[in-house]
């Protein structure tokens, strides 16, 4: 059975004024007066026989059906903004800029953007690293780290992992159980990273450590300089499981603790919340890292259980104090 759908414009409307929370807002933004908008809106209830918001005294609230009805429509935009600039192409060539965490960049973005340019070839990134999100340089699309509270982006998760301790591979540790590993740890201090104060913290809670204090041998205000400071023998670490891995694998460092500890932050992206219609080559690149998580290629490290130890770990040997501290 055929079923008739509404006109593409009165679900613009929907959209953009479900994203504004205002028909004059959305107005703005899809250059109709707020009056058009609030008669397309109407049209597509009646249409739907639904009440999609709640007209209120300073706005618009969606209702529990049109909260529902939001994300298809979405979807559904996105979809086709896809489709038709990965059949038809662009008539020119388009930049994006895209910021990303120092370590996100290098060891998942830039091993996959061939295959990003052999799918959109007529979209060119222009990628930053930063350490703290809150930069006022401006971007198209924005991968940060943090608890997913931007309300003024579209939020989408990417990734959630637990964090990991990594030391040196020559750090040579007695035998016994996790507690009895971290407190040998704690003996030579350790590298902290700023703004992830609670990680060594949650780690002793987890181990049941009360009467011990984290000495901290260095700081530093991101986890890929933590890595090398940890390579160089100034004490472990606590990073992202997916951060280690190529460290890991290169033999290094090792992680001495059989679990690592679960955290709250993840990776998000972010893209301007009129993007679909102002940017469309940001929400093409949004999609396609969605995608490329979604098919099993998360962040490099996800394979490897935390608890798996390297042929090389020194769990059995006595504690030797780090050099360079």
């Amino acid at each position: 059975m055929s079923v008739s759908l509404p006109p593409l414009q009165w679900l613009r409307a929907y959209e953009a004024a479900a994203r504004r929370s205002s028909f004059s807002a959305a107005a703005a933004e899809l250059n109709l007066t707020p009056a058009a908008i609030s008669h397309q809106v109407r049209s597509l209830e009646e249409r739907l026989g639904f009440q999609l918001f709640e007209r209120l005294a300073r706005g618009l609230q969606l209702t529990d059906i049109g909260r529902a009805y939001l994300p298809s429509v979405r979807k559904a935009f996105d979809e086709l903004t896809i489709s038709t600039v990965g059949l038809f192409g662009a008539d020119h060539e388009s930049h994006i800029t895209v910021r990303a965490p120092v370590l996100f960049a290098a060891n998942w973005l830039s091993p996959r953007l061939p295959k990003f340019y052999a799918a959109f070839p007529h979209i060119k990134l222009r990628i930053l690293t930063a350490v703290w999100a809150e930069s006022t340089t401006a971007v198209d699309v924005d991968i940060r780290f943090g608890d997913g509270q931007w309300g003024n982006f579209e939020v989408r998760p990417l990734s959630h992992e637990p964090s990991i301790v990594v030391a040196r591979n020559d750090l040579e540790l007695p035998e016994g159980d996790d507690r009895q590993r971290l407190l040998a740890l704690l003996d030579h201090g350790v590298v902290h990273i700023m703004g992830c104060e609670d990680r060594w913290t949650k780690l002793l809670r987890k181990h049941r450590i009360t009467d011990r204090k984290v000495r901290v041998s260095t700081m530093t205000d991101n986890s890929l300089f933590a890595i090398e400071l940890t390579t160089a023998g100034l004490g472990p670490c606590i990073v992202q499981r997916s951060y280690a891995e190529p460290f890991l694998r290169q033999r290094s460092l090792f992680s001495p603790l059989a679990e690592g500890i679960d955290i709250d932050e993840a990776h998000y992206i972010l893209t301007a919340r009129s993007a679909e219609r102002t940017n469309p080559e940001a929400v093409i690149f949004r999609e396609w890292v969605l995608g490329e998580c979604q098919a099993g290629l998360a962040p490099p490290g996800t394979a490897m259980p935390v608890s798996k130890q390297p042929p090389h770990s020194c769990a059995r040997r006595p504690l030797r104090g780090e050099r360079g501290m």
